[in-house]
């Protein structure tokens, strides 16, 4: 049906009052998704990807609930704290390559680069690669030297985790190369649609051969899809990119690359780690029920976020490209328009979150209703930072990703000092607690940089764009 006819159809079918609400907003749904502008595009991109991520966070959410049901709390917890360091670590391995290859993507294609192209792509999965598996060869390192000091339970989950590493690396450089280029479904389906999707699959195998309901199950199900999910979408860009390219010999510019990506990944690890530190944080002083019922609260509330992220993956690029046209007021209006996406939506879905928060941890098991209120803290501070839009992909895409590196450099140590100080005295409330308010420090630093660097206010409730006479 025509987008016109779907517009009559609501005009017959709604209530005069709340058609004068309705309406209009589908009309402007409608001229974004035939805009054929770059902001058109954009906002094409951010619907998909929110999309995606709508559909991501339904799958995860019934996958843990399920998890959660068949390893219950103690299992549960024990999953949930390797997990997240797997997340952690592998991101961190791609050493800022996963970001950066979305600027220098558009930086050669402008140039005509096709070599210096080709070259990034191999040198980016190469060094992920490399990185990871060092990582983990030091962790069984660590394991060898030090397993007694670790408790056993953790042990061969921990084991496993560290064959997954350099997976999850290549899966974020997978995802950046396809960013870079627009392809969003390509990006984003894997991960956050394949991945979780595989993993209860391979629970529901290892249910045919009465595998143990635990933790160790778990990470070898996260193993399996792990390998499936980054292959595939491997072999699926190697057919796309070769389409598009032409064939030349790789050229490489390592040192300026590198240059480039590693104070992004100062900026992305830190960012990343101020993300997952609180399960971290968590794991590592109270005992694994009491992660597992703060990562079902986090798990719960973090649908909030993929507004954020789905925001943050359709701007990044529409970022670079205006930086390399060099048109500071269309900067500024774009950066205006991505914060707007961000923290309306935010506000709407957290707010139905809360509303039904404790069904929704009731579906975790009984005692997981305890975490409503962890979602409460939590979501104060996500609908901060949600106010200033993504500010560091802004920064990091303007050049100023040195920047970003000291203004999460002050949060994390702030994290830190307020983790260590909140949770061995209030417990899982402190560590909301502690989040939270890192969130905010984080958010405001971001929101005074970009005004004084770029000139340019990322506030939901600025009335318009404000931007500066040129600031870099």
């Amino acid at each position: 049906m025509p987008f016109m006819a779907v517009i009559e159809t609501a005009e017959r079918l709604l209530p005069p009052g709340l058609r004068a609400r309705i309406v209009p907003l589908i009309a402007k749904a409608g001229t974004a998704l035939k805009d054929h502008s770059e902001t058109g595009r954009a906002q094409r991109q951010a619907l998909m990807a929110f999309a995606i991520r709508i559909a991501s966070a339904a799958i995860a959410f019934v996958s843990q609930i399920i998890l959660a049901r068949l390893m219950g709390e103690f299992e549960y917890g024990i999953y949930a704290f390797v997990w997240v360091i797997v997340i952690l670590t592998g991101n961190l391995s791609c050493l800022g390559f996963h970001t950066s290859i979305i600027r220098f993507y558009h930086q050669h294609r402008a140039a005509g680069e096709a070599a210096l192209l080709r070259g990034l792509n191999a040198a980016s999965c190469l060094v992920a690669l490399a990185t990871a598996t060092l990582v983990a060869a030091l962790g069984f390192a660590f394991l060898a030297l030090f397993g007694d000091s670790i408790a056993a339970y953790y042990l061969v989950p921990i084991g496993i985790a560290l064959f997954i590493i350099p997976m999850i690396a290549l899966g974020d450089i997978l995802d950046g190369m396809a960013r870079a280029r627009g392809w969003t479904v390509s990006a984003l389906a894997p991960t956050f649609i394949l991945r979780p999707i595989l993993i209860l699959i391979f629970m529901a195998a290892a249910e045919f051969v009465d595998a143990p309901h635990d933790a160790t199950t778990a990470m070898a199900a996260a193993l399996a899809a792990t390998y499936v999910t980054t292959l595939a979408h491997l072999a699926q860009l190697a057919v796309l990119i070769r389409k598009e390219r032409d064939e030349v010999s790789r050229h490489y510019q390592l040192g300026t690359w590198m240059r480039y990506s590693l104070p992004l990944f100062l900026v992305d690890g830190i960012g990343f780690m101020l993300t997952n530190a609180d399960v971290v944080v968590v794991g590592i002083y109270l005992p694994p029920d009491q992660v597992g019922i703060y990562f079902a609260a986090a798990k719960t509330i973090v649908l909030v976020q993929f507004v954020y992220f789905s925001v943050k993956a359709a701007a990044a690029p529409r970022f670079s490209a205006i930086i390399a046209a060099g048109d500071h007021d269309a900067l500024a209006g774009f950066a205006a328009q991505a914060t707007r996406w961000t923290f309306w939506p935010s506000l709407v879905i957290g707010l139905c979150a809360l509303a039904v928060g404790e069904l929704l941890l009731s579906l975790f098991g009984p005692n997981f209703t305890d975490g409503y209120w962890l979602m409460v803290i939590l979501f104060a501070g996500i609908l901060t930072k949600a106010s200033i839009g993504p500010a560091e992909i802004l920064l990091s895409m303007a050049g100023h990703q040195k920047l970003c590196v000291a203004v999460y450099a002050a949060t994390l140590i702030a994290a830190v000092v307020l983790y260590s100080v909140m949770i061995p005295l209030f417990g899982l409330t402190g560590a909301a607690v502690a989040a939270a308010t890192a969130i905010m420090i984080e958010s405001l630093l971001l929101h005074l940089t970009v005004r004084r660097t770029l000139g340019i206010t990322l506030f939901a409730f600025a009335r318009r764009a404000r931007a500066g006479t040129g600031a870099n």
